[in-house]
């Protein structure tokens, strides 16, 4: 599965166009970059990119765009509202899909460094990538700002951690730039049946984690109480990583609680959605839907419609589509206006529609694709089409188990089931395209050019390379239909009876994609010259073939015993 990467630099620059495209343009210049977002503002005379891609691209996209900014911007002549000290004044990398926080640092300091040695800008890392505490406040790093870089950078506490440390007419240009890794923010507002701000706010002071200021006596009126050092007392909210205040919406006719939710690994949508309909209640006030601005995760969705589904006390091994549209309901996501997950999911968003997949093809398109005189899809990808169908349906009989009247008691089992056969299909329906694909990059190395010794060898090096391809795609079918296995043997011992002939036929399936695969293991292994990778392979894969055939086996035993 793909990594991806957000990344949201901010650009001393906003009311110059031409500016700011030849910036958006150097970001553009990296293949696999979506750039998603330009939003420039003239008061604060800056811009905010947004783009997302897979981390080595989005590193050498950020690179390009922080080169063509110290190139075209003047930090002696920047004036704006913001708060900044470079040309770019801080980018910021987000972990959006598979991939962690601690990697996401890894290449916030990459960046940082090829930036101070390549470009001589002088880089601070904040938030996640900071080196020190003090550093992991972007304020920290940025006080003083442009004005007081000069003396700043020069100093042992605030020597910038990659980059000169010595001012210069270049620096003087450029200023300082922040690089940092931090999580994923989204801007949710949820809507309310009042056209009260008061009472929103009161709302938001209830939940955002800051909470409300501690007063004497009265709660709204009472004197306010400071501790010893004169610092307000703040009774804090219910929700961590959470800000939020209360407004009116003119365009609406309604009273909305718009939050920023920091850190959604903290508090997930869902969860906000949830406490503010409480605290709403206990004030009288009913929530009537939300609204998402901007983008957000698709697993922030799945993990929102998993947990309404819980709560119905229902399976959640459906399809992502099925789990997304239960999320949009129950948070009323489509109350103001419709909810694309194509235009709002970022993983949506940025899919390649350069090529039709094959398992975007009707069952009929797949059939004449496979009998057509083209080689690929082959065995390979039949198999998996067959193990993804063996696959699901394990987890149609564990849905149907989980929905069984009389054995609402058992639905957690058989959701745990149905969400691990999910997975297996799930996975086997990627393995479709990638056995094709793993086929069409043999044919390409074979169809590179050999006529001289240099080509012959780079020719000879690719096709091995693509072989052993062609041979991990197959052998990934075979683990992935083994192990679906443990799904219909669940549910032929204790799924819905009247389902238990689906059960032996997903069975059925999972061995015949095992063996289909191992022919394409076998028949690639020839042509591979690594002879201790053909025997690893070969004794896994043989392996996973022999313990299909013993667990199908059993499958269809009990199958048979209760027909």
């Amino acid at each position: 599965m793909k990594k991806i990467l957000e990344c949201v630099p901010n650009f001393s620059e906003g009311k110059d166009s031409r500016i700011i495209k030849e910036i958006t343009d150097s970001i553009e210049s990296v293949e696999g970059i979506k750039l998603l977002d330009v939003d420039p503002g003239k008061a604060t005379n800056r811009t905010v990119v947004t783009f997302v891609g897979e981390p080595e691209s989005v590193i050498e996209a950020a690179f390009r765009g922080i080169k063509k900014a110290a190139q075209v911007i003047d930090m002696n002549k920047h004036h704006g509202e913001h708060p900044r000290f470079g040309a770019t004044d801080v980018c910021p990398l987000v972990p959006v899909a598979n991939i962690s926080m601690e990697e996401t640092l890894e290449y916030a300091r990459k960046l940082a460094e090829r930036v101070g040695k390549e470009l001589s800008i002088p880089v601070y890392c904040y938030e996640f990538a900071a080196f020190t505490d003090v550093r992991k406040s972007l304020a920290n790093c940025r006080s003083g700002e442009y004005e007081e870089l000069k003396e700043k950078i020069s100093t042992k506490k605030w020597k910038p951690d990659f980059g000169p440390a010595e001012w210069s007419e270049k620096i003087a240009k450029s200023g300082a730039t922040a690089i940092g890794a931090r999580n994923f923010l989204v801007a949710y507002n949820v809507n309310l049946n009042t056209t009260s701000t008061r009472r929103a706010n009161a709302i938001a002071f209830d939940v955002r984690e800051a909470g409300r200021v501690k007063r004497e006596g009265d709660p709204i009126t009472g004197k306010i109480v400071t501790d010893e050092n004169g610092e307000l007392v703040r009774i804090p909210g219910t929700l961590k990583k959470t800000r939020a205040i209360g407004w009116f919406i003119e365009e609406y006719g309604i009273a909305q609680i718009s939050m920023n939710l920091t850190d959604i690994t903290v508090t997930p949508v869902h969860a906000v959605f949830d406490e503010v309909s409480e605290k709403a209640r206990e004030r009288g006030i009913r929530v009537t839907g939300s609204e998402l601005v901007g983008l957000i995760p698709l697993q922030a969705m799945l993990d929102a419609g998993k947990y309404f589904l819980r709560k119905q006390q229902r399976s959640a091994g459906i399809s992502d589509e099925e789990i997304i549209k239960i999320a949009i309901k129950s948070m009323g996501l489509d109350e103001l206006h419709p909810f694309d997950p194509k235009k709002k999911i970022i993983e949506y968003l940025i899919e390649e529609n350069t090529s039709e997949k094959l398992i975007d093809k009707t069952v009929q398109g797949f059939v004449h694709e496979t009998a057509s005189e083209s080689p690929a899809p082959g065995g390979g990808s039949v198999s998996a089409a067959v193990g993804a169908f063996g696959a699901a349906l394990g987890t149609m009989v564990a849905n149907l188990s989980a929905h069984k009247r009389g054995w609402d008691h058992r639905w957690e089992e058989f959701s745990f089931w149905a969400e691990k056969g999910k997975k297996y299909h799930d996975e086997l329906l990627k393995c479709v395209d990638e056995d094709s694909e793993a086929f069409n990059e043999i044919m390409a190395a074979f169809g590179l050019p050999k006529s001289n010794e240099k080509e012959k060898a780079e020719r000879k090096q690719a096709i091995q390379k693509a072989t052993k391809q062609a041979m991990e795609v197959p052998l990934k079918v075979m683990q992935l239909a083994h192990d679906s296995l443990e799904v219909m043997q669940a549910m032929a011992e204790k799924g819905n009876p009247n389902s238990v002939s689906d059960a032996g036929v997903g069975a059925l399936c999972a061995r015949t994609a095992v063996e289909g695969a191992y022919l394409n293991v076998k028949i690639n292994a020839s042509g591979c010259d690594d002879k201790p990778f053909v025997e690893e392979i070969l004794k896994k894969a043989e392996s996973y073939l022999v313990s299909a055939k013993k667990k199908e086996a059993e499958i269809l035993k009990l199958v048979k015993e209760k027909i």
